[in-house]
C-alpha cells in the first residue's frame, strides 16, 4: 500500500489535489452570481460599453 504522497507522484497530480474537498456554493453567492450573469444572458452580442450599470 502507498502512501498518499507517493499516489499523488505516480500521475503527476499535487498532494493538495489529493486532499481537496471542494465547498458547496451558498445560496446567496449563487444569487450574486445569476445576477452578474443576467445582462450578458440577455445581451450577449454587447460589449461592455453598451451595458447598462446593475
Amino acid at each position: 500500500k502507498l502512501s498518499v504522497s507517493r499516489q499523488a507522484l505516480a500521475p503527476g497530480i499535487s498532494r493538495g489535489g489529493v486532499y481537496y474537498h471542494p465547498r458547496p456554493v451558498s445560496e446567496a453567492d449563487l444569487k450574486l452570481m445569476r445576477r452578474i450573469d443576467k445582462p450578458h444572458m440577455e445581451f450577449p452580442f454587447a460589449g461592455r460599453k453598451a451595458r447598462k450599470p446593475i
